[in-house]
């Protein structure tokens, strides 16, 4: 690892990273509601608060209803907020995403992902974060704590980017990264302080037909958020879309941005590709499995077998162009989803992933494998597993079993 500036190495788990990011990146406001696996990290926060290492606000709420909104509120004020939830908090949240996003208020969520009741289960599945990917966040999934903490710093800068002002979520797989100690090399306040900068605010015009930052301002008053009927609704909407096609550009340009002073990067900040430029048989997951892929894909290439890993690290805005590119020469390919899509006929991250393959100019074949629920383990023997249908698919050229569950009694 090059590393462009000094760095210190704690021992951290995913929470305590993704704590101490957000202690650096000078956050104004910091509302939330503690929820399994996710409570460390606001724990950390109030003890940052409390021994007088930040300059923050922290509120307690009542709910994560109300921690959300509490963040908007600061957010569309001009501060920079923070907050994080899980599963049902996440759920508990849900109007308030679409209002965050559609304010265009860059608030920055950690969401170290659990499974949805019932039955109730505390342990690490993508089953809450999917369900909110049509809510206008910009998600991103990481693979280990040193990611999460990378991706906390960089998740301010991506959101508050003026062409882009939208919210982001950072997912971390709970427990497997959330409660999991690692090494975790980290830059100074001053580095992260400069890295991130302050906001920066566009300009629009108010009721008054005066030119104003665009944020609530008694000196300049303006309104966020009020009715908007049939004659402007869509409008609104559409810019929603132009952002997140602008953040494709913004979110690889922190990226290269970012390994410039810190030594690391994660593939161009969209798509991470792990050996998958002459793999005939290739895996596409998200977050923290992508660590076992890339163990057995070592394994299966020292036996010969041209095998590799896209692991899809953004997956709000969809990189469909650098999906389709880098899967252009696997002749097989098997998605692997943590949620379910019940009656959908496979797994969300399946749907988008085949959906992205249809207009490329070679198809490969294409099975899903919803596995990991409720926080199941999935061991390297299995992952070799799909790597061998992949490759029995190729010499009986058909897919027998479009979706597969991976691990499952039955």
């Amino acid at each position: 690892m090059k590393s462009v500036v000094k760095q210190e190495v704690l021992a951290l788990n995913g929470d305590e990273a993704v704590a101490f990011a957000a202690k650096q990146s000078d956050v104004d406001v910091v509302a939330a509601y503690p929820i399994t696996p996710q409570t460390i990290i606001v724990e950390r926060f109030s003890e940052y608060v409390a021994n007088g290492e930040v300059e923050t606000e922290f509120v307690c709420t009542e709910s994560e209803h109300s921690a959300l909104t509490a963040c908007l509120a600061a957010s569309v004020t001009g501060a920079r907020a923070f907050t994080a939830s899980a599963s049902a908090g996440l759920a508990l949240m849900h109007e308030m995403l679409f209002v965050t996003s559609g304010c265009r208020a860059p608030v920055v969520m950690a969401i170290a992902n659990r499974a949805l009741s019932a039955p109730l289960n505390i342990h690490g599945d993508h089953s809450d974060t999917m369900t909110e990917r049509d809510s206008g966040w910009i998600q991103i999934y990481v693979e280990n704590a040193q990611e999460a903490y990378d991706s906390v710093i960089q998740a301010f800068k991506i959101a508050e980017n003026t062409d882009v002002l939208l919210p982001v979520i950072v997912g971390l797989d709970g427990f497997t990264l959330s409660h999991t100690l690692e090494n975790v090399h980290v830059l100074s306040d001053d580095a992260v302080k400069r890295f991130v900068g302050t906001r920066k605010f566009i300009n629009v015009t108010n009721h008054e037909g005066r030119t104003v930052p665009f944020k609530l301002d008694p000196d300049n008053p303006t309104s966020m958020g009020p009715i908007a009927l049939p004659n402007y609704y869509f409008e609104f909407k559409r810019q929603q879309e132009e952002a997140m096609k602008n953040a494709l550009k913004v979110i690889q340009d922190v990226n290269k941005e970012y390994a410039e002073i810190s030594g690391r990067s994660y593939g161009d900040g969209l798509v991470d590709a792990y050996y998958v430029e002459d793999a005939e048989v290739a895996i596409v997951c998200l977050g923290s499995t992508a660590g076992t892929v890339k163990a057995v894909v070592d394994e299966l290439r020292a036996e010969g077998v041209k095998a590799g890993l896209l692991r899809i690290r953004t997956f709000r805005p969809l990189p469909v162009e650098r999906i389709v590119d880098t899967l252009k020469n696997a002749k097989a390919v098997a998605v692997m989803d943590r949620s379910m899509s019940f009656g959908g006929n496979g797994g969300p991250v399946f749907h988008e992933v085949r959906h992205a393959l249809y207009d490329a100019d070679k198809h490969p074949y294409i099975v899903n494998y919803i596995y990991g629920l409720g926080g199941r383990d999935t061991s390297p023997m299995q992952i070799r597993k799909i790597y061998e249908d992949l490759q029995k698919i190729l010499r009986i050229k058909r897919v027998e079993t479009r979706v597969q569950y991976l691990g499952l009694r039955e």
